[in-house]
């Protein structure tokens, strides 16, 4: 059997493999990222990071994910949904008496729990592969990555003008994470962007934010009375 099919039959395990884990949905890219450079620059360039000078940092990697992690021939990237569609958080929507606290934050911290799921699908996928010397290292949000990027590239949804990924079936209600592993498994085709003359993000944006489609201007971080950073988006 040919490297290829052998390759072809296990990037479908291990799509099965992360579903069985709790993902929803699972692609795979190469690691191109060269037409990326310029949009990430200007946006640099328009100083709309705010203070977030960490961005301006480490572009090497973020373009290079060889650098970051050599050896590594593939990016799987991992998409877990924080929303759930149930009758509990839609009574507790129209609940005057709570407050509303963002989605993703009812639950665990999402870094701990993706890594943990990252680590545990890629111990699995090297159990599963005996005779290959396999590398990889995860992240979620942890690290010099352009998870939007990679995730729009393996299939995963398309970048909204917004800048969040959108999913047709989910929206933006998801967290990502990814794989840099040494395997030269195919890669998944990008999905059409479907948000059209929609403006509907930038209409209803309540700070102004998104200042043009597929741009973000952040103005500060300021602290919480628990001391946790929060980022307020404006114009």
């Amino acid at each position: 059997m040919n490297e290829q099919l052998i390759m072809k039959r296990i990037a479908k395990k291990i799509k099965t493999l992360g579903l069985e884990l709790g993902f929803n949905h699972i692609g795979i890219s190469d690691l191109n990222l060269e037409h990326a450079k310029k949009p990430y620059q200007n946006w640099i360039d328009s100083n709309f990071q705010g203070d977030m000078s960490y961005l301006k940092r480490h572009s090497d990697l973020k373009f290079n994910p060889q650098k970051l992690v050599p050896k590594t021939i593939r990016i799987i990237s991992a998409r877990i949904d924080y929303f759930p569609n149930d009758e509990n958080t839609k009574l507790a929507l129209k609940n005057k008496d709570q407050a509303y606290i963002s989605r993703y934050a009812l639950g665990r911290d999402y870094h701990k729990v993706i890594r943990a799921k990252l680590k545990k699908l890629s111990i699995k996928i090297k159990d599963e592969i005996t005779n290959y010397p396999i590398e990889f290292r995860v992240f979620t949000d942890s690290a010099p990555v352009l998870e939007v990027e990679l995730a729009e590239k393996s299939g995963l949804g398309w970048r909204g003008k917004h800048t969040l990924l959108i999913n047709k079936e989910h929206g933006s209600w998801f967290f990502l994470g990814e794989i840099f592993i040494n395997l030269p498994l195919p890669v998944d085709k990008k999905l059409t962007n479907h948000c059209g003359t929609c403006s509907a993000c930038i209409d209803i944006c309540p700070t102004k934010a998104i200042v043009a489609p597929y741009k973000l201007r952040c103005k500060k971080m300021y602290l919480l009375p628990n001391n946790r950073t929060q980022r307020r988006y404006s114009n």
